[in-house]
Parts: C-alpha cells; structure tokens; sequence
C-alpha cells in the first residue's frame, strides 16, 4: 500500500493517506457524524452507518450504491484489533531488507520482467517508470499478486469510519470505495484487500485508486484486481504524478571515508560534486559521476552498514509509503530484478531490535545526561538521532546517531525490560 499511498500498513497503507484532505471538509464532518465508541453496541453502528450513507449520497454516490452496499456491512473486530495493535519491537534494516529483497522474490521478478516485457515497456512509454521499478513495487506490495488481502473492503472501512480514533479519514475512505463500486469498476462482494482498505496488485487506498487508476487494458473499467494491465498502468501513471525523473535511479549505494562526518545524514541535499570532495565514492570505491543532480546521504543502520545516496525519485517512491526502509527496498529490488548484484556492504545482522519502551528510557536517559532528545516519545527520530551523536561525539565514538548494543549497554538501556 502507499501513503500517500497509505500503505499496506505494514508500510504501506499509511503513505497514501497524507494526500486527500480538506482540513476544514474533515472538521465539519468530524462533527457530524456519530461516532462508534471503541465498544459501542450493534444498534450504534448501524446508527453510524446510517450516517456514513447519507454523506456519501450527499457526496455524489447513487442512493442505490450507497444504500445497499451499506445495509449489508458488518463491524469487524479484528479490524479494530489490528488498528490498535502497535508492533512492539521496531525492525533492524537487515531484518527488513532480507525479507523483502530475498532470492525468490528476485528470480521471481526477473521472470516477470521478461514475462510482462511488452506491457511494461508500454507503461515506461506512457509515464516513464522504468518497468523495474514497477516489478519491484508489485513484488513488495502482494508478492507479484500473490496475495491482496481478504478482508471484504466496505465493512473494514465502516468499521472504521464509525471508530473516533481516525473516523474522518476512515469516512473519506469509504465515501471513495463507495464511488469506485459506483463507477462499475468492482462488485461489493468482490472489493476485497487489506484490512485498511488497500486493494489489488498495487494496493491503492480508495482514495489513490479515484485519482490515479487508470484503464489500461482498454476494457473501459479500471480493475485493479482482475486486470495487470490496469494494476501497471495505475502504478505507473502514479508515480509520474508523484513527480517521478525517468532521467535518473532511485539512488544508490556508496562507501565513505573513515573519518566522515555522519552528521551530514541529516537529509541535506548536495551536488554529486560536493559528495565526491568529501570523500564519497561510489560502491566500488570510484569517483562519482560529476552529473548534475543533487543527493541526501541515508545511513539506514549506522557505520557498520550501508550507506546511500538517494535521488529526487527516492523521495518519489517515499510519496508511496513514508518509510526509509521501504524506499530502499524498492530501489535495492529494482536494482536487483535488472540484473545488479548484492550490496557491497550488507547490514550487520546482529544489531538490537528496540521496543517503543527502550526508546522511551534510551530518549531520557540521554536528556538526563544533557544531551537533549526532546520529549520522550519511544519514536527513533532526527532529535533522537542527534541526541545520539552528540553522546557518540563526547565519548569519543563514530558520532553515526545509531544506538548500538555498547551505547545502549553504556546507557543501561536493557532490552529485557
């Protein structure tokens, strides 16, 4: 899924939902709808439902639609389970790189490289996405169509529009879903996908899918579903919208000199000339190319790991879901699917995995010892980041704002507790 695409929300779902909304829309419809207490009785939900109906007809949906589509929604509890459910433990790189960019996936995408070649070639005509990158964001979206979600799409999107933690943009969510089956591109029964709502290969959010899906096999639906042509095109035309540069990659990896300043991973973007005067070089140890494009510096597991010079389109593919993690992912998979090796420098495998209370105590500690954090809020963010450098700098460490098991040894944070 995307966020803006809101990602799948493993990821995914969450990007897509930063692109559609109108705050002062969404606080009138905040207060008007009913809103579904966290455990409100059956009779309140179909009270809410009733609500929902009557926005989306005043929105534009058919009064057939949005009547019988609503009558047979039912409220899932487990989508509100997997709504609350937080994970626990944030994920090292190397753990999240290595489940998603594996040797299957890679074999599997050249074959449909080839497979699809004249399909996607069509779509790199129209919108400029070369054809790996849109393999690798359907690799990592449902596994090439492996798998698009199971849970029927307007009852998880009731249930949670009538929930009062994100009831306004649940209700966008569904008033879109409600216009797309309108539109004949989909039967109710059949709208099935994440239990947030993302449907199809490409995992689009209703909203996304209303904006940027394309008919693609001239049929004269957009299926997402049923249709790879449709799926391809709408992922293509997509990331043209998001601003995609068909004249340059993703990025790419590099090495760094012993004595770098990591300090400048703080997203700074700066000429690939300037990057080469500080001692970068490309990941075989070779100048980089003097092209005029600029590059922020991502060091997504410390010093001991890889590090990266991401372009304009990683920003791009961050449009679809807002995680370092995943840009990298598509990028490094892309890379791969067209026929480049491993990373020169793989992610150490041995790093901790940290829970939102280690973060908490790590952010508190280091605000106890004057190295200011910010207000604890168990989140490994840019204040965090610097926090960490700062300690690094003062204890005479690679200053790389990484929290490393001897910092956090050093800084009695226990990961048991």
């Amino acid at each position: 899924m995307h966020n803006t695409q809101s990602g799948t929300l493993s990821g995914t779902l969450f990007g897509q939902w930063t692109l559609h909304r109108a705050a002062i829309a969404g606080l009138f419809l905040a207060l008007s709808l009913p809103v579904q207490a966290d455990d409100a009785p059956a009779d309140d939900f179909r009270q809410c439902v009733t609500g929902l109906r009557d926005h989306a007809i005043e929105a534009g949906v058919s009064e057939e639609t949005a009547r019988g589509v609503l009558a047979e929604v039912e409220h899932l509890d487990r989508v509100i389970e997997l709504d609350r459910r937080q994970p626990e433990f944030t994920t090292t790189f190397a753990d999240y790189l290595n489940r998603r960019v594996n040797e299957d996936r890679i074999s599997n995408g050249r074959a449909l490289l080839k497979e699809h070649g004249e399909l996607l070639e069509r779509v790199t005509e129209a919108t400029g996405v070369p054809a790996p990158y849109l393999v690798a964001f359907w690799g990592l979206e449902t596994n090439f169509g492996a798998y698009f979600g199971k849970m029927p799409v307007p009852s998880s999107l009731a249930t949670l529009a009538c929930d009062k933690r994100r009831s306004t943009f649940f209700t966008e969510q569904l008033t879109a879903a409600l216009r797309i089956i309108d539109e004949g591109a989909i039967a109710p029964e059949q709208m099935e996908g994440s239990w947030a709502g993302a449907m199809g290969h490409v995992q689009f959010m209703p909203t996304v899918f209303l904006k940027h899906a394309v008919d693609g096999d001239g049929d004269g639906k957009r299926d997402l579903w049923n249709s790879l042509p449709d799926a391809m095109m709408s992922a293509g035309h997509f990331l043209r919208d998001l601003g995609w540069d068909g004249d340059y990659r993703w990025g790419r990896e590099v090495l760094l000199p012993e004595d770098f300043d990591y300090a400048m991973a703080d997203g700074r973007r700066l000429d690939l000339k300037q990057w080469n005067e500080l001692g970068v070089t490309d990941a075989f140890g070779n100048a980089l190319a003097g092209e005029p494009i600029k590059a922020a510096l991502v060091v997504p597991s410390g010093h001991r790991g890889p590090a990266f010079l991401a372009y304009r389109n990683f920003n791009v593919i961050m449009g679809w879901n807002r995680s370092e993690f995943y840009a990298i992912a598509v990028g490094h998979l892309a890379d791969r699917i067209a026929g480049a090796g491993e990373l020169q420098n793989p992610p150490p495998e041995d790093q901790p995995n940290l829970s939102r209370n280690n973060i908490l105590t790590l952010q508190q500690t280091l605000n106890d010892k004057g190295f200011e954090s910010g207000k604890p809020d168990g989140i490994m963010g840019p204040a965090t980041r610097s926090a960490i450098r700062d300690y690094q700098a003062d204890n005479q460490r690679i200053a790389d704002g990484y929290p490393s098991q001897d910092i956090l040894n050093e800084l009695t944070v226990n990961l048991d507790d």
